[in-house]
């Protein structure tokens, strides 16, 4: 699928703010076989009195922004064209879980793509009890590692309720799990710490997913949104595979990938400090609009 990408993120201060710094984590990464990145730009408003692009350690895009000047209101506006090939469904070659630990065990590796990033503990994802309790449930003798990580899938989706007024960005694993509800990066996190708990490693996913509007009705400007989900690794043979929770599924043709990382605080779409005080609005607007 090619797809045509417009994002709109809107900060609106109470009081000017007298001078900010942002990194910014939006473009769409370029994977092999996966996905390109055919085109793409990020734009601050008022403009930046210094600019910088470099990729992080796991091989995302950044741009940081200064803005000096007091100022209203940042405009953030990201555009991009995408290709994402559909992937194909492979058998299970995934060990079973003993034999996962030993594959991890026996690798050496600590490359940005090396499973061990991701098995352990995160600055957003410390241990939590509660949701290892809820892992242990769902194993049964002689399941592979994709077998599992699929029935905890299934399971954070028949459980928990979607609720975008449940939760907020700072919200922990451990409240969003008592809550039974929240949104998408609440559920991928929940089962992040699910499958590092049985010592499987896992990691998040940011980016984007076309949504398709309900029968009969016309596609609304602005609907889609940004998105997380879960990268999981099933061993040395099979490497990573992708499942999003929210909605049950394989990562497929209508997700679009922007970075990988631990947790969210690796990927945040803009972290940064500002100069002021008082609320702030904050405004955002994603389009997915496939390419005829």
């Amino acid at each position: 699928m090619l797809y045509d990408l417009n994002l709109h993120m809107g900060y609106v201060y109470d009081v000017p703010a007298s001078g900010a710094r942002h990194v910014i984590r939006l473009l769409p990464l370029s994977l092999p076989d996966r996905q390109r990145l055919i085109a793409g730009s990020v734009s601050v408003s008022p403009n930046a009195d210094e600019k910088t692009t470099f990729v992080d350690f796991f091989g995302q895009q950044a741009t940081s922004v200064l803005v000096r000047a007091p100022h209203e209101r940042f405009d953030i506006r990201m555009q991009a064209r995408v290709q994402v090939e559909a992937q194909p469904l492979t058998a299970d070659f995934s060990p079973e879980l003993a034999q996962l630990k030993e594959q991890l065990a026996a690798l050496w590796s600590v490359e940005p793509d090396s499973p061990h990033h991701f098995a352990g503990v995160s600055p957003r994802l410390p241990e939590e009890p509660l949701i290892a309790a809820y892992a242990q449930e769902i194993l049964t003798p002689g399941q592979t590692v994709r077998e599992i990580a699929t029935a905890l899938c299934a399971r954070i989706h028949s459980d928990f309720t979607y609720d975008g007024e449940a939760t907020t960005v700072d919200t922990t694993a451990r409240e969003a799990f008592r809550l039974k509800r929240g949104v998408c990066q609440d559920f991928a996190h929940i089962m992040i710490v699910a499958l590092r708990s049985l010592g499987i490693p896992a990691g998040y996913v940011s980016g984007f997913l076309r949504t398709l509007p309900p029968p009969g009705k016309e596609r609304l400007e602005g609907a889609d949104a940004m998105h997380a989900w879960v990268r999981v690794w099933c061993g040395e043979t099979m490497g990573y595979i992708e499942l999003d929770p929210t909605n049950n599924m394989p990562a497929g043709s209508d997700h679009i990938v922007v970075g990988y990382g631990r947790d969210y605080s690796d990927v945040a779409p803009v972290i940064g400090v500002l100069k002021g005080y008082g609320n702030q609005k904050v405004i955002q607007a994603v389009d997915v609009v496939p390419v005829k």
